[in-house]
């Protein structure tokens, strides 16, 4: 039983998520009478599995907000702007009551019964009288016919077979046959000719299917609007049979091996459904399994391990001077791309949709709105950009920050936005795309934009930076993520206490990623996140500086360049650039950078890695000698070191030896530029 509950549970997200899009949509000004169908169905699922764990409160809401949702299929209510404010709220708290009901954690009933009132207000007593004569309690399916006086009608066949979906969806076959049977004169028998021997059977398969021959006067389409809940999770035939005197229905006989479902040893259970008709062939939903995470993990590990191993026996049999085409090299090179299939069908296991975090933002929109009063349009783009689920888990809480500020700090207040010639209603996009082997998350928002400034002032009033500096537009952006920098002078319950961005930067620097800001005065802000794909692995070029063997991440090089004398222009006492394609690059030494060595004399012959970051800033990456490119493993320092400057993390290369992974990025913010020899100067000036 604690399986069972644990998958109505998952299923309650997939059907949360469900619910979700179809209210979004419906937001958007969708009037595809499918799309209020996918939101009903969504919440009478979870009502469903919901009253057959005894979830009485959770039953007791969604019945309610199903109710809401069936006058708008109905048409007696027309959704505007309050009432889809309320389907998201009430969204929310059908999200929380399923939490709850899963911890067994309580809600304040107060902010439960309030919510049901504004439902209710919708459509007045209807929801109170329904819910009055509507019983929850499970019912004995009784379908004894003996005493019923047969009305005169037509006869149906109705073929019902479910799918093991049927079930995980939290619906009941008994409960479909029992709505049948009142339409009419029924008999349902049962047909167990497919029922395995036990040892063979498979509980969460679907093997009974139910004949029912039924006379009744409604017709064909209204049996069929009896199994619109379950449209897709099973396979439903009506035919019609022939029309019988009142005395003695000709009803056909059941199919062989068929159960009277009168007879209470006669089993009764089945998931999931698919509809058909009688030609059209049932269509199965892709097949899905879960996994504990911990599983993967380890196969994640185990992986990465065998990368490792990889990369040792390519190094000994490199050391052993094979030839090229040699038996072991040949089977080497299979192995390697078998690896690295392997390695790749892994990371896509990890790798989830952004969409549910999506949506959990679309909810902090939704709450900070509402408390500061002020109209927001909340947008999404690229739901579905794939990312390592250990990068999903720990964004949430720098998005949920990042969201508030662009709904507290960003959008100006109605007054103001009707005053500058826009909507009253601000609008926040939400997007994620892949790109250079990254993921690159976007919040913007079409407010007034970052009053730069506001912000030099502020920072000079508090002691940030001294008075006076002549600063660039891109150096006051980042003064945002100063600790203690707040441009709130009160305190409140959103912001003002000058605890923020600085955390925000540390949790995205915590996940190898990195953000930046775009600001145009009067049209907006817009940050930028870029994070890696995973956490587990990545494509590197293994670089080695003054004796030191260190790889540098793949997607952060552009290009690689051979130094002559002459490419090199000094700017400055210590600072030199590079002349590359009439564009001059600063030029950073890393083996300086990281302490290895001193500023060389003489530039003929070295290698330089040209670096580049997503806002288009440029660094020439002096190193000693290119080694390979190479997959390797990740392991990070955090945990043992905490943060090195310059250093993402570390990996094991094939010789046993650990390696530094670089971090570009970070290491072109720090970097001194100290590549030339003042000490000489001073020298000869002395």
């Amino acid at each position: 039983m604690a399986e069972i509950r644990a998958s109505f549970f998952l299923e309650c997200e997939e059907l949360l998520e469900a619910l979700q899009d179809g209210l979004l949509a419906l937001d958007g000004g969708d009037k595809d009478p499918e799309t209020i169908n996918i939101c009903f169905r969504a919440v009478h699922s979870i009502k469903g599995g919901a009253g057959a764990f005894g979830l009485d409160d959770l039953v007791r809401f969604a019945h309610r907000y199903e109710t809401v949702l069936d006058a708008i299929r109905n048409g007696t209510l027309t959704p505007d702007h309050d009432t889809m404010l309320l389907f998201f709220k009430a969204a929310d708290f059908l999200s929380d009551l399923v939490r709850s009901s899963q911890t067994g954690d309580g809600l304040e009933p107060d902010l439960v019964e309030g919510t049901l009132l504004d439902l209710e207000s919708f459509t007045g007593d209807a929801v109170k009288e329904e819910e009055a004569a509507t019983d929850f309690e499970p019912m004995a399916v009784s379908l004894d016919l003996s005493d019923f006086d047969l009305p005169s009608g037509t006869v149906y066949r109705v073929i019902f077979a479910p799918e093991p979906e049927l079930f995980k969806s939290g619906n009941e076959p008994q409960h479909l046959l029992r709505a049948l049977a009142e339409a009419g004169t029924a008999r349902i028998t049962c047909d167990s000719s497919k029922l395995p021997r036990l040892e063979a059977l498979d509980p969460e398969n679907a093997y009974l299917s139910w004949t029912v021959d039924i006379e009744t006067e409604v017709s064909a389409e209204d049996l069929t609007e009896l199994f619109d809940f379950v449209d897709g999770l099973c396979s439903l035939v009506i035919t019609e049979v022939s029309n019988a005197p009142p005395d003695k229905p000709d009803l056909p006989a059941p199919p062989p091996d068929a159960v009277d479902i009168s007879n209470p040893g006669a089993p009764l259970a089945s998931p999931t459904l698919q509809k058909s008709n009688g030609t059209r062939p049932t269509q199965t939903p892709n097949a899905t399994v879960r996994v504990d995470l911990d599983r993967i993990d380890r196969l994640v590990n185990l992986v990465g391990e065998l990368v490792i191993n990889q990369a040792m026996l390519s190094q000994s049999v490199a050391e052993a001077g094979l030839t090229s085409d040699s038996q072991v090299t040949s089977g080497l090179e299979e192995f390697m791309r078998l690896t690295r299939d392997i390695q790749d069908s892994v990371m896509m296991i990890r790798a989830q949709p952004v969409k549910s975090m999506f949506q959990r933002m679309s909810r902090i929109a939704r709450e900070t709105s509402g408390a500061i009063g002020k109209r927001v349009n909340f947008l999404t783009e690229g739901d579905n950009t794939e990312v390592d689920k250990t990068v999903i888990e720990r964004l949430a809480d720098p998005l949920t920050h990042m969201i508030r500020n662009a709904v507290d700090h960003g959008l100006e207040s109605k007054s103001d936005r009707l005053a500058a010639g826009k909507s009253e209603e601000g609008t926040i996009t939400l997007s994620a795309a892949h790109k250079s082997g990254r993921v690159i998350i976007e919040i913007s928002d079409d407010g007034d934009g970052i009053n730069r400034p506001k912000v030099k002032q502020i920072a000079e009033t508090r002691g940030l930076i001294p008075p006076g500096q002549d600063l660039s537009d891109h150096e006051i952006d980042a003064l945002l993520f100063l600790p203690g920098f707040s441009t709130m002078t009160q305190v409140s319950d959103l912001s003002g206490r000058g605890v923020g961005m600085d955390v925000v930067r540390s949790a995205i620097q915590s996940l190898g990623g990195r953000i930046s800001i775009t600001s145009v005065k009067g049209r907006g802000t817009t940050f930028s996140i870029s994070l890696p794909l995973t956490l587990a692995v990545l494509d590197g070029m293994v670089i080695t500086v003054d004796g030191e063997t260190l790889v540098v991440p793949l997607s952060a090089i552009v290009e690689t360049i051979s130094l002559m004398d002459d490419d090199v222009k000094r700017l400055g006492p210590d600072t030199n650039v590079i002349h590359i394609r009439d564009v001059f690059v600063p030029l950073v030494d890393l083996g300086v950078e990281l302490g290895y060595r001193s500023a060389p004399t003489d530039y003929e012959g070295r290698v330089v890695l040209l670096i580049s970051q997503e806002d288009g800033a440029r660094m020439a990456l002096l190193v000693d000698t290119i080694e390979e490119q190479r997959q390797v493993v990740i392991k990070g320092l955090q945990a043992t070191y905490g943060r090195v400057p310059g250093i993402a993390a570390a990996t094991i290369l094939g010789d046993g030896k650990i390696a530094l992974i670089v971090d570009p990025v970070d290491l072109m913010t720090r970097a001194s530029g100290k590549t030339g020899t003042p000490s000489e100067d001073l020298q000869l000036a002395g």
